[in-house]
């Protein structure tokens, strides 16, 4: 694992506290001398992340779409900026980019970028590991719908196996470090 890619929410209006956990996952991530991959935005946790691990002297790649590349926007302090022209080049290069990815708190943004990563690990499009940081168990209720689909026969036992999960940046990125992708993901596909 040499690069991650961080889905994270860009607002400014959240408790200090998430900005608090970005700000760990940024410099743990640079500490680590990992290449930190994200949406290429100043604002929120996004910024944060970014900032802190530029401050730690990591190397920091964010991807941005032409739409959100403003001054008031943009990380204007990056290694490399990259502009694309829309969404969905720009998941596809933080993809092609990353070699883990990380959820931290977020809204629909982050959720769509996740549940992507999630469903191309599901039907075997990649086996990189993925993984969500808990910050003040923000994502409990996400892990409660995990255990309902199961339940109802939605997702199967070995796709719980597709991600890790940890309420710290140290404990996920050394869970992160040693992913191997569940085995059995192809047999749902077969109907065996």
């Amino acid at each position: 694992m040499k690069s991650v890619c961080v889905y994270c929410g860009s607002s400014d209006l959240v408790d200090q506290k998430y900005l608090e956990a970005a700000n760990i996952m940024g410099r743990e991530i640079a500490g680590r001398g990992l290449k930190l991959v994200f949406g290429g935005g100043s604002t929120g946790l996004m910024g944060a992340v970014a900032s802190s691990a530029l401050e730690r002297g990591g190397e920091v790649v964010g991807v941005i779409t032409q739409h959100f590349n403003k001054a008031e926007l943009a990380h204007d302090g990056l290694s490399r900026l990259e502009v694309v022209d829309d969404m969905h080049q720009r998941k596809a290069r933080m993809i092609e980019l990353s070699d883990a990815f990380v959820a931290l708190p977020g809204g629909f943004g982050t959720m769509e970028e996740l549940f992507e990563v999630l469903t191309w690990a599901q039907i075997g499009l990649h086996s990189k590991a993925i993984g969500l940081l808990n910050a003040y168990n923000y994502f409990d209720s996400l892990f409660d719908f995990f255990s309902q689909a199961k339940n109802e026969g939605f997702i199967f036992h070995e796709h719980q196996g597709l991600y890790r999960q940890a309420t710290s940046a140290e404990i996920l990125l050394d869970s992160l470090q040693d992913y191997q992708s569940p085995e059995g993901l192809g047999a749902w596909l077969e109907r065996k």
